[in-house]
């Protein structure tokens, strides 16, 4: 990291009143602590920042693109950290995935009066089918491909699908 990306990071602790930083990349970790050395120092707060959205939207906005570029930013306002926290990416399902293997309509059952090759709940082995996809007038029988429980059906049938649609998911 460069001396120059260091002080405009100083630079925005000041101007967002953050106290602390810390980032880690490439192997090398670093931290940097603000103090106020004025006697008559503003700490920012939560009414400072709920008074200035434009000021938190840019505190975060900086976050973010500090985030982006692999590092881990830390601040100790609790307005900052609750948003950090909103705008975290969910985590991912538990489980596998049966992909569509082409482009095609999606079929659940055999036919419309038959019962659904699988349904939630429903314990699957390698060399279970557990759907159709016709393409081109060819009906393509799909296999889950794994063993396991059957968490969800993703698509309904009669549905377009294409190649690496998710179909199921199973635990």
């Amino acid at each position: 990291m460069e001396l120059k990306h260091i002080k405009e990071l100083m630079a925005v602790m000041q101007r967002t009143g953050t106290k602390r930083l810390s980032i880690e990349r490439e192997g090398v970790k670093l931290e940097l602590e603000r103090e106020d050395r004025s006697s008559k120092a503003i700490e920012p707060s939560v009414e400072l920042l709920e008074e200035n959205p434009l000021r938190q939207e840019l505190a975060l906005h900086r976050a973010n693109m500090m985030l982006s570029r692999g590092g881990e930013f830390q601040t100790n306002h609790p307005a900052a950290q609750q948003k950090a926290v909103e705008q975290a990416p969910p985590t991912a399902p538990i489980g596998s995935f049966v992909v569509s293997p082409m482009v095609g309509t999606y079929y659940g059952n055999p036919s419309p009066e038959d019962p659904p090759f699988v349904k939630a709940g429903d314990r699957v082995e390698k060399d279970t089918v557990v759907c159709i996809i016709e393409a081109m007038k060819v009906m393509n029988e799909v296999k889950a491909g794994i063993s396991g429980t059957v968490a969800e059906v993703l698509v309904s049938s009669g549905n377009p699908v294409e190649f690496g649609t998710k179909l199921l998911r199973i635990i």
